[in-house]
């Protein structure tokens, strides 16, 4: 009997609080209220416009030194990561009480892309597929969309060269980045079985991804690149005699059950994606820097361009290189860095760079990948 009691007692206070929790969720609420009204007031008083969709309600440098704090803070027994998730969509939630924001991402639904926008932006964000990269800049560009979700690189694969292209002529700059850890699945339709299977789809890289155990245990089975995961999803989800390999959004969003779980070569498969967006972020403490440079033809160039990051103690965390638009033979280097291009060490950088190169193009400065 005591034992039942202690229960009862227990599920009291935890009926508490939960109580408590909820008055303080609809708190926060009111407060995020009061916030897009002060937001809309002072922009008003300080623009004769009446165009109010350049008022700025979503704050990356804002929500990256929350996150941070929530981590750093955390004392247990949910780990920081945990706790930041569930404050991430308490913030997606009173957003969206500010200003629902449209978000697009490289489709069709059920993609990772979708995946790493939810994680970044929430689950009360609109999110909306586009059929190609460049849609996706497009969209954001013309003011349809507040923000845009690009795939930029993995870590088994390298750099998505397409994302890239698209920066050289795009006025959109960097907002933030997400890393996803990627866990590719086997997939068929409920009324498919194993020896039902006459062909394997997912997107190329998806399928280079889990290439050795593809090998392994289907090495006779017909492999189809599409466009897509989603794609192959949708695909698996009419005809039982296609398997695809996808993560668990597109096993939800098309109704699919799993063969096999986990079929990535390598455990520590993670993509890295960019926000874009129209605006210019200030700085949160933690941030990273993208550029495209374009060196002179000459020898030395590339360690000419290296040099200064090395004088001034700047790490660097990618560099990759794109063939020029301008010369054959020719290239550009795409390069990131720490540090925030407002400071003054890296401004330092980024103007002799210009002087001592062809062009200089800052992609942005951002927060890092909190979750």
């Amino acid at each position: 009997m005591s034992e039942i009691k202690g229960l009862d007692q227990l599920r009291e206070e935890i009926d508490q609080i939960d109580q408590s929790i909820h008055t303080l969720l609809n708190q926060r609420a009111a407060c995020a209220e009061q916030v897009a009204k002060t937001k809309l007031k002072e922009f008003q008083q300080h623009n004769s416009s009446e165009d109010l969709s350049s008022v700025m309600f979503y704050r990356p440098e804002r929500e990256a030194q929350v996150l941070q704090k929530v981590i750093d803070r955390n004392s247990g027994p949910l780990s920081g990561k945990t706790v930041a998730h569930i404050f991430r969509e308490i913030m997606s939630a009173c957003l969206a009480l500010e200003k629902p924001m449209e978000v697009a991402y490289f489709g069709p639904e059920g993609t990772f892309t979708q995946a790493a926008a939810i994680k970044h932006f929430g689950q009360s964000v609109i999110s909306l597929p586009q059929p190609s990269i460049a849609t996706v800049f497009s969209q954001v560009e013309s003011g349809q969309c507040n923000y845009g979700v690009v795939p930029v690189e993995n870590s088994t694969e390298g750099m998505v060269s397409h994302t890239l292209d698209n920066f050289m002529d795009s006025s959109l700059t960097i907002c933030g980045e997400v890393e996803l850890r990627i866990q590719l699945h086997l997939l068929v339709n409920q009324d498919a079985k194993a020896d039902s299977v006459r062909s394997i789809c997912a997107h190329q890289q998806a399928l280079a991804q889990a290439r050795n155990w593809l090998d392994n245990n289907w090495p006779s089975v017909e492999r189809i690149a599409v466009a897509s995961n989603a794609e192959a999803a949708k695909m698996a989800m009419t005809d039982s005699s296609i398997a695809a390999i996808a993560g668990d959004i597109a096993a939800e969003e098309y109704d699919l059950m799993k063969l096999a779980e986990s079929i990535e070569d390598l455990p520590n498969n993670t993509t890295r994606f960019l926000i874009i967006g129209r605006e210019n972020i200030p700085a949160s403490g933690n941030d990273k820097t993208s550029l495209i440079v374009e060196a002179n033809n000459k020898p030395g160039a590339l360690f000419k361009l290296l040099e200064p990051f090395h004088t001034s103690g700047i790490s660097l965390t990618r560099i990759d290189t794109r063939p020029s638009r301008t010369d054959t033979w020719a290239y550009v280097f795409f390069i990131e860095c720490e540090g925030h291009k407002d400071q003054e060490i890296l401004n330092g950088v980024l103007s002799t760079l210009e002087e001592s190169s062809r062009m200089l193009k800052v992609l942005g400065s951002y927060p890092k990948a909190v979750l």
